[in-house]
This record gives structure tokens, C-alpha cells and sequence, in this order.
């Protein structure tokens, strides 16, 4: 078995010639989706809500994955071992949940009040006419999206310097400008056709590398053997500390709050079909994760030290496994399964958070009295886009997290925001517009005081108790408070609709 590694890296052209057709082809349904995107909001930022059961299975799952799973998870296990797997089984078991309750009525209410975005459909829930609650929304979104983006872009610099020598900082910059192109070009018809795309590479890439990688070593009783003389720890799922493993499985709690995941589902054509994307989305999730984990234990038991990769990073250990045990053209595939995770959930952000600034901001509030064009609409979204990208380029040069850390940062912030709000706001008819404002905040700022604070940090994931006090607020002072009868009327007819 290796003990160290070749830290220097060259491109192989077959490689670099893989890797490329890949993004032809991602740059192509961008240009061929432009012209139905460009038609209007509802098509650029919803797809027209046409899309198929199959396209929304594997655009939900792979939009929530990120490079967080194939960079992440993976560095994760190599760190961790076999505790890594509690990181996995948290969002694979909130999202079956999303799938089969909360998607469907989150399409059925938002298609018969016409709502695009989340904000939207908050102001419509409670009838807020102060626009309090689209402005808090769309703050929250723009605080987490940004950071969000900018853990994707990292991890495309990290896969580009590690497969084809590339320095990171124009990794980076590659990174971005594919994901700008046929992001603003396509919209979401382009994000979700390519996310299916991207999901078949995905999958291929975490399931092909540790079997071909475990097959090198002798056998999975190699890997074990090594693995156990290493430290039998490793291999212990139950090794870790409780606190740790309820917030990994806490990870979960984020899945009804992130927007780019939510909105999948209110771009379905049937909402009664959300109950086969479960099945296809569910088998997809657990092979995925699967993967994830396999590939940080084999690369622990080929690499023993983090000094034997490139950087001394454990981000790195995808990519650099698999440039060791595959051959170039399988290396480039490899690579653009990892900036196919980046692309599904850096597009998806993008689009949300660029519908917040023109729809729910500027449409909506700024300009709700002017007579504004759809075509200009879509071209402000697309010049929002941009701006993005280079807000999530500069936050991402100044942050020093990893990539794993990052996400987690933005991925609790949403959960822990919109999470409590939306599922009381879609199953609880006394939620209140003051309740759900408390909820937004609360989940927010303790989410980043929580981050912020080393001896709270320690305890648990910031998600989890961000969660629960969210939640309880929005509950609390919804008591105190009383929704509008109007509200009450419009989700029980909704209900009964879903009962149906």
C-alpha cells in the first residue's frame, strides 16, 4: 500500500480532452434552453413548472449534494472513518419526508397563488402588504447563498489544481465562469436538464472509484486489515462522541429549509408524481453517500497521513485517489463529476438568490408600480447572476474554511431560517406573520452566533439548536398572536386538496 503521495501534478491530455466534451455538452443545453428561458420569470427561475418526475428526483438530490459530498464527505471519512456515515443518514431520511408531504402541498399552494420564490409565498401565506416578510426572506437567502457559492467555487479550484495542475486561484476562476455561462444563459430548464446529467456523472464517479480502488489494494479484507491496524476506531460507526453524531444526523434538519432544494419541487408538472421522484431520488441519495464514505475509508488505508496528499488536505483525497487508480479518460470523469456537483447546487443558488434581488426585491417593491417587461426582467436576473458570481469570488478569497465547514455554515443558516417557518406555515393554521418573522431571525442569528462562539461550537452542529429555538418561537409567538381568517381559509382548502 502507498504511504505517500505525488504531491506535483501534471495534466494527461485524455483527461483534459474527457473533462472538456463534458462541459460542451453543459454549455450546449445552456444555449439550446436559452431562448424558453428568456421568455419570462416563470420560465427562467421555475422552468414554466413542466418538469418531470425524473428530472425533479435527480435535480433535488443533486442540487442538495454539492461538491459538500464528493470533497467534503469524502475528506470527512478520511478524517473520521466509519462516524462519517451519520453525516449521510440525516438529509437521505428528511428528504424522503420532503417528498412525499412537504413537496406536494409546497407545489399545490404556491401554483394556485402563482408564487415563484419563497418570499412570495410567505407575503401570499399571511397576506403581509408591508413586504416585511419578503425583505427579511431575501436578506437571509442573500447572506447564506453568497457564502454557499463561494464553498463551490473553492472546491472547483481544489479539483482542477489536484487533476490537471491548475493553481488554485485560476481553478477557481474556471469554476465560475462555467457555472456563469450556461447558468445565465439557460436558466432553470438548463440547471435542472443538466443536473440529470451531472447526477449520472456523479454516481458513476463515487461508485466506480472505490471498487477499482479496493480491487488495487488486494481486496476489501485489505482495506479492513490496514484500516484495523491503524486504529479499530475507524471502522466504528458508534466511535464518536453522542454530540457528534446527533449533529450529523441533525444535518437533515437543513433539507426543508434550503431554497435551491424546495424549489424543485415547485417546478414539478404533477405534484402527485413527487411520490416516484421519492423512490428514484432515495435509491440515488444512498448510492451516492455510499460512495462518499467508501472513498474516505479506502483513501485512509492508501494514505495514512494527511501529509501524503496534496496540501496535506483531506479535500483533496477524491481526485488524487483517482488520478492513482484510473485510467485518464475515467480521471476526467472523475473531475467533471465533481464540478457537476459544484454546478447543480451553485446554479441552483444562483437563481434563487438572483429571484430574490429582481423578483421579490425589485419587481415586487422597488418598481411594483411600473409596467416592466418580462424579457427585461430575465435580462436583470441575468446581470444579477453575474454580480453574484463575483460577490461569491471575493467572499470566497477571503474565507479560510474548508469546504466541508462552509457549506455546513450556510447550509444550517438556511435550515435552521426557513426550515421551522415553512413547515408550521404549510401544516399549522395558526402560524402568524409575527411568529414566522421570529422564526427567520431567530434561526438566523443564532445559527451565526453559534458558529461564531468556540465553546458552543464544540457542543454541537449550530443547525440543530438554531432549529429547535426557531422552531419554538415561531410556535410561541404565533400563540400570542392571530393569523388572518383569510390565511386559515386559503391552507385548509389546500389541505383538502392534498387529502385528495
Amino acid at each position: 500500500m502507498e504511504t505517500t503521495g505525488q504531491i506535483a501534478v501534471q495534466a494527461d491530455p485524455l483527461a483534459v480532452l474527457s473533462f472538456f466534451l463534458y462541459l460542451l455538452i453543459i454549455v450546449a443545453i445552456g444555449i439550446l434552453s436559452a431562448k424558453f428561458s428568456s421568455s419570462g420569470l416563470s420560465e427562467f427561475f421555475l422552468a414554466g413548472r413542466k418538469l418531470k418526475q425524473f428530472v425533479v428526483a435527480l435535480s433535488a438530490v443533486v442540487s442538495g449534494r454539492s461538491a459538500w459530498l464528493l470533497v467534503g464527505v469524502t475528506g470527512m471519512a478520511f478524517t473520521i472513518g466509519a462516524p462519517a456515515v451519520w453525516a449521510v443518514t440525516g438529509y437521505i431520511t428528511a428528504e424522503v419526508f420532503l417528498f412525499i408531504f412537504v413537496g406536494k402541498r409546497l407545489r399545490r399552494y404556491t401554483s394556485m397563488m402563482d408564487n415563484l420564490t419563497l418570499p412570495d409565498f410567505f407575503e401570499s401565506r399571511f397576506k403581509d402588504k408591508s413586504n416585511i416578510l419578503r425583505t427579511v426572506s431575501v436578506t437571509i437567502i442573500l447572506i447564506f447563498m453568497v457564502s454557499y457559492v463561494a464553498a463551490q467555487f473553492e472546491a472547483g479550484g481544489k479539483a482542477f489544481s489536484t487533476s490537471f495542475g491548475v493553481n488554485n486561484t485560476s481553478g477557481i476562476l474556471l469554476t465560475a465562469a462555467f457555472v456563469l455561462i450556461y447558468t445565465v444563459l439557460g436558466g432553470f430548464l438548463a440547471v435542472s436538464l443538466t443536473d440529470v446529467i451531472q447526477a449520472f456523472f456523479m454516481i458513476t464517479a463515487l461508485l466506480i472509484l472505490p471498487v477499482v480502488a479496493i480491487a488495487h489494494a488486494g481486496g476489501w479484507g485489505e482495506i479492513l486489515s490496514i484500516l484495523q491496524n491503524f486504529n479499530p476506531k475507524f471502522l466504528n460507526p458508534f466511535s464518536y462522541a453522542a454530540g457528534g453524531i446527533i449533529g450529523f444526523l441533525g444535518i437533515g434538519l437543513g433539507s426543508p429549509g434550503n431554497p435551491h432544494i424546495l424549489v424543485r419541487y415547485m417546478s414539478v408538472a404533477d405534484p402527485k408524481a413527487l411520490r416516484k421522484s421519492c423512490v428514484i431520488g432515495t435509491v440515488w441519495n444512498t448510492l451516492m453517500a455510499w460512495g462518499a464514505v467508501f472513498i474516505g475509508l479506502v483513501g485512509r488505508a492508501y494514505y495514512l497521513t494527511p501529509e501524503a496528499l496534496p496540501g496535506a488536505d483531506p479535500e483533496n483525497l477524491f481526485p488524487f485517489l483517482a488520478r492513482s487508480h484510473l485510467h485518464p479518460l475515467l480521471l476526467g470523469i472523475i473531475t467533471a463529476s465533481i464540478l457537476a456537483a459544484i454546478m447543480s447546487t451553485a446554479d441552483s443558488q444562483l437563481l434563487v438568490a438572483s429571484s430574490g434581488v429582481v423578483h421579490d426585491i425589485y419587481q415586487k417593491i422597488i418598481a411594483k408600480r411600473k409596467s416592466l417587461s418580462q424579457k427585461r426582467l430575465v435580462f436583470l436576473s441575468r446581470i444579477v447572476v453575474l454580480i453574484l458570481v463575483a460577490a461569491a469570488l471575493i467572499f470566497g478569497a477571503l474565507a479560510k474554511e474548508y469546504v466541508f465547514w462552509l457549506v455546513l455554515f450556510a447550509w444550517g443558516g438556511l435550515g435552521a431560517s426557513f426550515g421551522p417557518p415553512l413547515l408550521l406555515s404549510l401544516f399549522w393554521k395558526k402560524a402568524t406573520k409575527p411568529g414566522v418573522i421570529s422564526g427567520l431571525v431567530s434561526g438566523t442569528a443564532v445559527t451565526i452566533i453559534w458558529n461564531q462562539v468556540a465553546f458552543l461550537k464544540n457542543i454541537i452542529y449550530e443547525l440543530v439548536p438554531a432549529f429547535f429555538i426557531s422552531f419554538f418561537l415561531t410556535v410561541f409567538i404565533s400563540l400570542l398572536t392571530s393569523p388572518p381568517k383569510e390565511a386559515e381559509e386559503e391552507l385548509a382548502s389546500i389541505a383538502a386538496k392534498y387529502k385528495r
